[in-house]
């Protein structure tokens, strides 16, 4: 198999994997699997703005921008309130940062992004170890 048919056949494997991940999961992973994908976007254009790749780079902070706009968007602050509030708010932020910093090549710019979403995936992520109640029962 040839160096370009491998890729292909793993691009190809990539993209059933993800379809597969995306049908089974939860509305809380779904939510994980944007955070996680956004991080990943950024991790790349970070790399490939120390390596002065810039038009690549370019192309993956603007999948990481889309990303952070589906979280955006996906908020229901009917139910989250003052939390989905600061969330869009925060999200509002990390999209004009990611933004700046590819208008300026700044990796300091993405860090800060990387970092903010990195703490909100945490609390996310802990979220999912938390029971719930039931409906009409009192929490313990």
């Amino acid at each position: 198999m040839s160096g370009s048919n491998a890729r292909a056949a793993l691009q190809q494997y990539k993209k059933v994997n993800l379809h597969s991940q995306v049908e089974g999961a939860s509305p809380h992973r779904l939510i994980q699997m944007l955070m996680e994908g956004a991080l990943e976007k950024m991790y790349a254009a970070r790399l490939l703005m120390e390596q002065g790749n810039l038009g690549p780079k370019a192309e993956q902070i603007t999948w990481a921008i889309s990303i952070i706009d589906g979280l955006r968007i996906s908020l229901d602050k009917d139910v989250g309130g003052e939390i989905a509030q600061n969330l869009e708010d925060l999200y509002d932020y990390m999209v004009r940062r990611l933004m700046q910093a590819n208008a300026s090549n700044d990796v300091a710019m993405v860090e800060e992004v990387v970092d903010l979403m990195k703490q909100i995936k945490e609390a996310w992520d802990a979220i999912a170890g938390t029971p719930r109640p039931e409906a009409g029962k009192p929490a313990a």
